[in-house]
Formats: structure tokens, C-alpha cells, sequence
């Protein structure tokens, strides 16, 4: 068990949430559901109130609060991808049923969490010890939503989109 672990607050939808984003990644699952012992703010005696869960290793806690939160920028789970591939499914199953895509491989969830789907090899090129090269693709990739990894490839290589 991890010593720290995030905190997501929903209002009502925390086992949803929890069962949503296990879905992603192996190497996820839910690990306890808690229910209310009585009424609370969070809801009635037998309701879920806390969702305990792994999404590739890294622990979470989804509470039901009982009411509206909305999250920040100021806090975003950046998930590391392989290849093109992952980022697009990813991408496509964060945005399902509500989310919003946002510049530079940033988008919200249905739930408003903050999500930043990097591509591994992007990373690479931007810290490439030739700053002319890692200033191209930082340039191509401000340009774009959703991360195009040959696109930004094709920039760091100096090569004309």
C-alpha cells in the first residue's frame, strides 16, 4: 500500500469513476469499496462513500462528498504512452462520454479531472541535448490538441509538416 495517494471528490459518482478509470491501464482494479454506516453529507446509510483503486499501480481514493467540486489544472495525472497507438486510445476513451480535449495532449475527463497523455518519445525530443531540434518539436507540439508523435518527429527532424 502506498503512503500517499490521491484523493478524487465526486459528488455521487465514485465507484463509477473508479470503475471508469480502471478500465484504462493494466495493472488496475478496484481494491474496496466503503459504504456509508449512516446518513452523511456523502450520501444514505448503504451508499458507496469511498472507492479505494489502482490505475497501473499508482492508489487512488474516489469520495463521494456529496456535492459538485470542481478541479483544476493545478493538479493533472499525466500518463506516460508507448507509441501513437496508446495515446490515441487513451485519448479516446478519457474523452468518452463527455471529456474535452485541450492544447498540448491535455484534456478533462466526463468527471473534470485533468489528464496530460504524453507521448514517450515527445519527452525524448524535447530534452534532445540539440536545442534546435527540441525547440521544433516543442514548437510543433503547442501547435496541437491531441499529440501527433510524426508530426512532432518530423518537426524535431527538421523535416516540413
Amino acid at each position: 500500500m502506498s503512503k500517499i495517494a490521491p484523493c478524487l471528490w465526486f459528488n455521487t459518482q465514485a465507484e463509477e469513476a473508479a470503475n471508469f478509470y480502471v478500465s484504462l491501464l493494466p495493472d488496475s482494479r478496484i481494491l474496496k469499496v466503503q459504504r456509508n454506516v449512516g446518513d452523511s453529507p456523502g450520501g444514505k446509510d448503504g451508499t458507496v462513500l469511498v472507492v479505494d483503486f489502482t490505475v497501473a499501480g499508482q492508489e487512488f481514493m474516489a469520495l463521494n462528498g456529496g456535492m459538485d467540486m470542481e478541479y483544476t489544472h493545478a493538479i493533472s495525472f499525466k500518463i506516460d504512452c508507448e507509441d501513437q497507438t496508446e495515446v490515441d486510445r487513451l485519448w479516446d476513451k478519457l474523452l468518452e462520454g463527455g471529456g474535452k480535449p485541450e492544447q498540448c495532449g491535455w484534456l478533462k475527463d466526463r468527471y473534470g479531472v485533468s489528464w496530460q497523455i504524453v507521448p514517450r518519445a515527445m519527452l525524448q525530443m524535447l530534452s534532445d541535448p540539440d536545442r534546435a531540434k527540441a525547440q521544433r518539436a516543442m514548437q510543433a507540439m503547442l501547435k496541437m490538441v491531441k499529440i501527433d508523435v510524426a508530426a512532432v518527429q518530423a518537426a524535431f527532424d527538421g523535416k516540413a509538416a
